[in-house]
């Protein structure tokens, strides 16, 4: 499938800001089952000083603010051509061993809810029934809501809340996963959504290793591996290494982002 993607990020400030940086985590990679036709990112306010991998092997811009900005507009547009996998990625690539993604993060740190949980989840059989099983338990235990978007809950917080979106579930099924001794990681990226084009978001989901599969993506809040409609842009052991965009600024003004994202199939 070949999907048209088109990405602005707007940030505003109630004064001038002397001083920011941020690095973007917005810029795809071809690889097994998805090639990047073409992608193009733009800063208004602001310049990409150094483009860089990370220890995941993401691609990495590092932007600058203009001194004195009040407004800075990141906008990225692109054409990806993604074939259906049924979630399998393949072994294990980037800079860091696979071990590492066992270790526990603050966001992926199991606590009481999150042990009851895993208690309730298969303990033998495939290992891909277990993944898909437990992917369910946690959409049961954590519906989808919009009313809980804080991008810092842990996902014993995200347990205690009874609700969550897309990446607080990947914080529950990564916990969890690592506890019955999956490696397992946060996929930020994007989806073609059937009735809309228009969204107000990008999407995050997780993926698990397997054994003779290697990485294996389950989308919890939608209970399905992801498809040919899933672009994948950036992977690390949780939001935060993933995050689209994070980064700092000095100076005390306060910020109002707002975003317009297009998926849809060319």
């Amino acid at each position: 499938m070949r999907l048209k993607i088109h990405h602005k990020t707007h940030y505003t400030y109630d004064a001038p800001v002397p001083y920011g940086l941020q690095q973007i985590r917005l810029r795809p990679k071809s690889r097994p089952g998805q090639v990047v036709e073409d992608w193009d990112i733009n800063v208004t306010g602001g310049e990409v000083e150094v483009s860089f991998e990370d220890e995941h092997a993401n691609a990495v811009d590092l932007v600058s603010f203009t001194p004195g900005q009040s407004e800075i507009e990141i906008t990225c547009t692109g054409t990806v051509d993604i074939e259906d996998r049924a979630g399998i990625v393949g072994p294990q690539g980037g800079y860091v061993p696979l071990w590492l993604f066992r270790r526990s993060t603050p966001l992926t740190k199991a606590g009481v809810r999150v042990r009851a949980l895993i208690d309730a989840a298969p303990q033998d059989g495939a290992a891909v029934d277990r993944l898909h099983a437990l992917s369910a338990l946690v959409l049961e235990a954590v519906p989808y809501s919009t009313d809980q978007a804080a991008s810092d809950l842990s996902a014993e917080d995200v347990m205690e809340a009874g609700h969550g979106v897309c990446q607080d579930h990947a914080h529950v099924f990564i916990t969890a996963a690592r506890a019955l001794g999956f490696p397992a990681r946060y996929v930020s990226g994007y989806l073609m959504m059937n009735d809309r084009v228009d969204q107000d978001a990008s999407h995050a989901w997780a993926e698990a290793h397997i054994e003779n599969l290697g990485w294996v993506g389950f989308d919890i809040s939608n209970g399905i591996s992801p498809d040919a409609r899933y672009v994948r842009v950036a992977t690390a052991l949780d939001y935060r290494g993933a995050a689209p965009i994070s980064g700092l600024r000095y100076g005390n003004a306060a910020e109002d982002m707002s975003v317009i994202l297009q998926v849809q199939q060319q």
